[in-house]
């Protein structure tokens, strides 16, 4: 069997100067391109997810409650759904994009180009366990560590390599997460104003 690092929307929209900014997510960028240059062999596969937006419905607010609705972002064709530029990708083998016809905040709601899913990929890929970073720890990287484990692989999250929105929906997260079966490593990367 083998293991494989799933990247979580490390895109420019949820990175500083993005429409749905989280703090700290340039730095995530940045601190899985240098971990991924410093250990190679850490892991047989990478994998990254998008939201990838094109008419996500009640999704996008105006007004956008911060709970159930959000400013627009990640809309396929813009530059915001694009990786940030501090993300090395040359690793990634397969990109599953999620949301594009509604909310979706799970990496295992997505599919690659080709149709397929996650879950899928990972099992035609002998994986059995998978290392989680990105954005935002409380929520998209919550939603697929959770998937993650339910689906029945031994799921990690390098919390140093990821950044939450705020203290009160971390605490949440992390708590779901302990509760689902994910072991985590580390601490988040959350700046508070």
């Amino acid at each position: 069997m083998s293991n494989a690092l799933i990247i979580v929307d490390v895109q420019n929209d949820f990175c500083e100067g993005g429409s749905l900014a989280v703090a700290g997510g340039a730095g995530v960028a940045a601190g899985i391109s240098r971990l991924l240059a410093a250990e190679p062999d850490r892991w047989d596969h990478v994998v990254a997810t998008k939201d990838y937006h094109i008419d996500p419905g009640p999704h996008f607010g105006n007004p956008p409650d911060y709970v159930n609705s959000w400013p627009r972002h990640c809309v396929v064709g813009t530059p915001g759904s694009e990786f940030h530029p501090g993300l090395a990708t040359g690793r990634v083998e397969a990109i599953f994009h999620k949301g594009e016809h509604a909310a979706a905040y799970s990496g295992f709601e997505g599919h690659a180009d080709d149709g397929e899913c996650l879950a899928d990929w990972l099992r035609r890929h002998g994986v059995d366990r998978v290392d989680v970073v990105g954005i935002a720890t409380d929520h998209c990287v919550r939603a697929t560590a959770l998937d993650a484990a339910e689906e029945g692989f031994d799921t990690t999250v390098l919390l140093d390599l990821t950044a939450a929105v705020a203290p009160d929906t971390l605490d949440v997260a992390l708590r779901g997460m302990e509760g689902g079966g994910v072991t985590m490593v580390g601490k988040p990367v959350i700046r508070t104003a």
